[in-house]
């Protein structure tokens, strides 16, 4: 069983920073690919950003140009550097990785940012 944890989440002030990190209990390298999603309060999770095996990245247009998606040093963790936030990126964020007919999540790390 694939074990993803997060950490890096807390509070911010509006145009702050965080950096997220999604820690795999194998290499990420194993997947199709890694990604992050976010729930708000009453919403439904939205795809944030991912990172195919292949180094392809994509973002949600809320997050372009502010939000990165890395692989970190170790080949078994994932980041998300989180500038400009704003109030609405409040949210919990969960790892996800993905194979054909399989994902994965962590349990999530909540990001609230304050105005």
């Amino acid at each position: 069983q694939v074990q993803l944890v997060e950490s890096g989440g807390g509070l911010v002030q509006a145009g702050g920073s965080l950096r997220l990190s999604c820690a795999a209990s194998s290499s990420i390298f194993s997947f199709n690919s890694m990604g992050w999603y976010r729930q708000a309060p009453g919403k439904q999770r939205e795809l944030v950003a991912f990172i195919t095996v292949g180094g392809i990245t994509n973002y949600a247009d809320s997050v372009k140009g502010r939000f990165t998606i890395s692989r970190g040093n170790a080949k078994n963790t994932v980041a998300l550097q989180m500038n400009s936030l704003n109030p609405e990126d409040t949210a919990v964020y969960y790892c996800k990785a993905h194979n054909i007919g399989t994902d994965y999540w962590g349990k999530g790390t909540l990001v609230t940012v304050s105005s």
